[in-house]
């Protein structure tokens, strides 16, 4: 039983890719407390060697906007999101405490007091150390957003599931936020 067990192993050892020295992130949240926590774990990864790429879907796609870009084209449904959803880090809030506001306002306060560097500081840490970030293109499709409205970042692209899939099997870690 265990020359099958040791057979089997084998086998599927050999359609496995290699494990790389990298961390792949999906971000599905567009709360602030969890985008600093993918930011400050790919941070933290890409100055321990690894290389780091987030995968921005769903909700946290709205963290990219660039609220000084607009985007011609949209249809109406493209446009409610738009409104509905908000436009860049700035406008992100807390996923528990928020309290109409006030939560979030405390949060980036002490934040301010204790040197802790914003979502927007973070991002440009991130694309300084050459984290990666993939946008989901389905995410974008559903929402209306388009390319020429997300953020200014060194290494941004548009990706499908596939691709994200693709890279991150030979992730020595994936987390999912």
């Amino acid at each position: 039983m265990s020359i099958a067990r040791a057979e089997v192993e084998q086998q599927a050892a050999e359609h496995l890719p290699a494990v790389e020295n990298k961390i792949s992130l999906i971000v599905f949240s567009g709360d602030l407390d969890k985008l600093l926590a993918a930011l400050i774990l790919s941070t933290g990864a890409a100055a321990s060697g690894m290389k780091a790429r987030l995968f921005f879907t769903f909700w946290g796609t709205a963290a990219l906007r660039d609220p000084k870009k607009a985007a011609q084209g949209k249809n109406f449904m493209s446009r409610m999101f738009g409104y509905m959803l908000p436009r860049g880090a700035k406008k992100v809030k807390l996923s528990k405490m928020n309290m109409g506001g006030m939560g979030t306002a405390m949060m980036k306060m002490l934040m301010r007091q204790k040197r802790v560097a914003s979502l927007d500081e973070m991002l440009t840490l991130a694309g300084q150390m050459d984290v990666e970030i993939c946008i989901c293109q389905m995410s974008m499709d559903l929402m209306g957003f388009k390319r020429e409205e997300m953020i200014d970042y060194p290494n941004l692209k548009v990706c499908g599931v596939a691709s994200f899939l693709a890279e991150a099997q030979s992730s020595r870690v994936q987390l999912f936020i």
